[in-house]
């Protein structure tokens, strides 16, 4: 097992969320933030930051704090975001129409360079961004034409499952699936799965643990 496999899954995801304020730094032109600082900006406690950045090294100056356009250039080059990825979507509904026109995915280094359907009713649409929608049967052959390298399911639940097998065959090692299916996947290919009402379910319950909280103080 490398040292990588062993990484929390919540540290890697929160390397993510310590680069959003670093980028605005960096175009702000400020040179030095301090663990406090970033820890303030991301929510969480300064000892958690130290803790997530010493599983890749040592980053900073004790006392003074980090360099940010290094430490910026580190977390991209340990997420592998200093590069771009080529990505595909299958299920151009409202949700994948809506992915696919949001340009913050451009500025972060992913490309949405073909867009398919199940429904051949869709099939031929030009989209405002300049794709057109294709028959989702070609996505092996597109996915390797064009050298694709992570796929996006926005189908129905119940189409997840036949995107899913579409885009094994093709080789694809990564998939973001946002449909509330649990998709079956080769042990060769990772699947981050995206369930939007487990989120919600999730604020739901802390909004009601904020009420009942409120409602005891009050009495």
């Amino acid at each position: 097992m490398t040292k990588e496999s062993k990484i929390p899954r919540p540290t890697i995801e929160r390397l993510a969320l310590y680069s959003r304020p670093l980028e605005i730094f960096v175009k702000s032109n400020i040179p030095i933030i301090s663990s406090e600082k970033l820890a303030e900006l991301c929510g969480v406690n300064p000892a958690q930051v130290r803790k997530d950045l010493a599983y890749f090294g040592e980053f900073g100056v004790r006392g003074v704090g980090y360099e940010v356009r290094e430490l910026l250039r580190e977390i991209k080059r340990i997420l592998g975001t200093d590069r771009r990825w080529s990505l595909c979507i299958v299920g151009m509904g409202n949700l994948g129409m809506s992915l696919v026109e949001n340009d913050n995915f451009k500025q972060r280094g992913y490309d949405f360079v073909a867009a398919f359907d199940l429904d051949p009713k869709k099939v031929g649409i030009e989209l405002p961004c300049g794709l057109t929608i294709q028959p989702a049967h070609t996505i092996p052959e597109q996915v390797r034409a064009v050298g694709i390298d992570l796929g996006i399911i926005t189908t129905p639940s119940r189409e997840a499952q036949r995107a899913a097998e579409l885009l094994f065959r093709a080789n694809l090692k990564g998939i973001l699936n946002f449909s509330a299916a649990q998709v079956r996947t080769p042990e060769c290919c990772i699947v981050e799965n995206v369930d939007l009402s487990v989120k919600l379910e999730n604020l739901v319950y802390h909004l009601e643990m904020l009420y009942k909280e409120k409602n005891v103080t009050a009495q």
